[in-house]
């Protein structure tokens, strides 16, 4: 069983991570969860000191830490992304490439399954930032920017 899943070299970030109004009032902290329905955008300003972002997904069908994921990474987050809570095997692909590295789920996951779940397809239709080519670009480059 899996309890915890990293997908960045070295160790994981373990500095405990403060809300994300307490973060913007501090000058110190380097570690912040995000909780559905915080704005992403707040972190910007501060990206370079952060070493670990957390987004908590209270339930499986709350996808706007989806967004999160993405916004950051857009932006140029380069540290760890951890989604945490209610993450489910059927969910990892999708958060791998929205950008999130690492995952905490509230229950651990069965190894084989996230190992199928991960090497299932091999083609992806949608772009996204994990830098995998969807497939309709790669038949048709003169598209790669639409």
């Amino acid at each position: 069983m899996v309890e915890f899943l990293s997908f960045r070299d070295g160790e994981p970030t373990q500095e405990p991570s403060v809300t994300v109004e307490a973060f913007t009032g501090q000058s110190n902290a380097t570690a912040v969860r995000i909780e559905p329905g915080e704005d992403a955008r707040e972190l910007l300003p501060h990206l370079e000191r952060l070493s670990l972002v957390e987004v908590n997904f209270p339930v499986y069908g709350d996808g706007r830490g989806y967004s999160a994921a993405r916004i950051l990474r857009e932006a140029g987050y380069a540290g760890e992304l951890r989604a945490v809570g209610d993450v489910l095997v059927d969910q990892i692909v999708a958060m791998r490439r929205c950008g999130f590295d690492s995952f905490h789920p509230a229950k651990a996951l069965d190894y084989a399954a996230v190992d199928r779940a991960l090497n299932r397809y091999d083609d992806v239709y949608q772009k996204t930032i994990d830098g995998r080519s969807p497939i309709w670009a790669r038949r048709h480059p003169e598209t790669q920017n639409g």
